[in-house]
């Protein structure tokens, strides 16, 4: 879950919230520091541990709102004799957790950020602690701007940050019925999801996209203003169509092109064309995948890993040295 989900859930009430930050891991560890987790009255958004501490972390809201100051808890889950969290559960590893109250000036520059972020912006979110509390600071910039430094140096739990970054852009060009398992399964894997195609009455499908055109494929990649930061694939299955889209695209140099079709289609597709090491095609990892839900799967787990490999990140922590 992104930190950009915890954010959108602050919009939709007002009742008493907890934001809880992993700030330090050692040995096995679910979830790499930077992570974080929304509880807000019955319910939470996002996950630090395969289950083992989100019950006990959602007993101490009660008591954290009602003093109004953040709370450091650590959990040693390393023993094998521990059946309430640790190995014998799946848990391990020790991690330092920051629980704040979202209230005041937290709740409105987490609103802020998450303004920043629907506008394609990224945001650094700095604590510096103030007597029993924190004093907190917002930084807004361009992606690729401060907030998204490489992650170095001392993790402090007196002075950090927590980095929001927007997500990432899935463009589809071709809303067949293979697009949709794999809409689903981008959006799930914190990708923001647009849908293009030529065809009058192709997307009356309940793509979860943002956003939707019905156009020329010589005008889509214009009109949805693709650019470096976008993942685009191609899946129209119509051979004129897409090698007009491809020839349009090539230029805007997006993160990741993924193409649907054989090795052959796609060596007749690309013909004449500079291939960048963008190019994905066949798209998907080699899985064995067969199917529409399969095949999705293995796309899914291709951006993901072109994500990772790129340094983008859904979130994460900005170490003390670097403020």
């Amino acid at each position: 879950m992104s930190i950009a989900a915890v954010v959108k859930r602050l919009h939709r009430a007002a009742e008493p919230a907890m934001l809880a930050t992993l700030i330090a891991t050692e040995g096995h560890s679910y979830r790499k520091a930077g992570a974080v987790m929304l509880f807000q009255g019955e319910e939470s958004v996002g996950t630090l541990s395969p289950g083992c501490l989100e019950s006990d972390l959602k007993l101490r809201l009660p008591a954290l709102w009602a003093s109004g100051l953040p709370e450091t808890v650590e959990y040693n889950m390393t023993s094998p004799d521990d059946f309430s969290w640790g190995e014998a559960t799946g848990c391990g590893g020790k991690i330092r957790i920051v629980l704040e109250p979202v209230s005041g000036t937290l709740r409105e520059l987490l609103l802020e950020a998450g303004e920043a972020l629907e506008a394609g912006k990224s945001a650094t979110l700095l604590r510096t602690r103030s007597g029993r509390g924190y004093s907190y600071r917002l930084d807004v910039s361009e992606p690729g701007g401060e907030a998204e430094r490489p992650l170095r140096g001392r993790l402090d739990e007196e002075r950090f940050a927590t980095v929001f970054e927007p997500e990432p852009r899935l463009v589809l060009f071709g809303a067949g019925h293979d697009a949709g398992p794999i809409a689903e399964l981008a959006v799930r894997s914190g990708f923001r999801l647009a849908v293009a195609d030529w065809r009058e009455g192709s997307l009356q499908s309940p793509f979860p996209a943002e956003q939707r055109i019905i156009c020329p494929p010589r005008e889509a990649a214009r009109r949805l203003d693709i650019g470096p930061g976008d993942y685009v694939l191609i899946c129209s299955h119509q051979f004129q169509r897409d090698r007009e889209f491809l020839e349009r695209l090539l230029p805007l140099e997006p993160a990741y092109i993924g193409i649907i079709g054989s090795q052959a289609r796609i060596g007749l597709l690309t013909e004449g064309l500079p291939v960048p090491s963008s190019l994905h095609a066949p798209a998907g990892l080699a899985i064995g995948s067969e199917g529409p839900e399969e095949i999705a799967v293995s796309i899914a787990a291709e951006l993901i890993a072109v994500r990772r490999r790129n340094g983008r990140r859904t979130g994460g922590m900005l170490r003390a040295a670097q403020m």
